[in-house]
């Protein structure tokens, strides 16, 4: 299942969350808080079993270069 790009969701995470992507980018687990907002936002799920959302390099791209950081 393909994921909703990155600028139809991220404006919707909670700005904790944003602030902890952006100082911890291209990591490859996140807190269950992040994960829960990304997923509430309509990001990618994760699988079934509850695993954290796996961000693609164009996403962690998109939160380092273009996400504001004025939330």
């Amino acid at each position: 299942m393909v994921s909703n790009p990155i600028e139809t969701w991220w404006p919707r995470v909670p700005t904790p969350a944003k602030e902890w992507l952006r100082s911890n980018l291209f990591s490859e687990s996140l807190p269950d808080d992040v994960a829960q907002g990304i997923r509430d936002a309509g990001g990618p799920a994760g699988d079934q079993g509850g695993a954290a959302p796996l961000l693609g390099r164009q996403d962690w791209q998109f939160i380092e270069t273009q996400s504001e950081f004025v939330d």
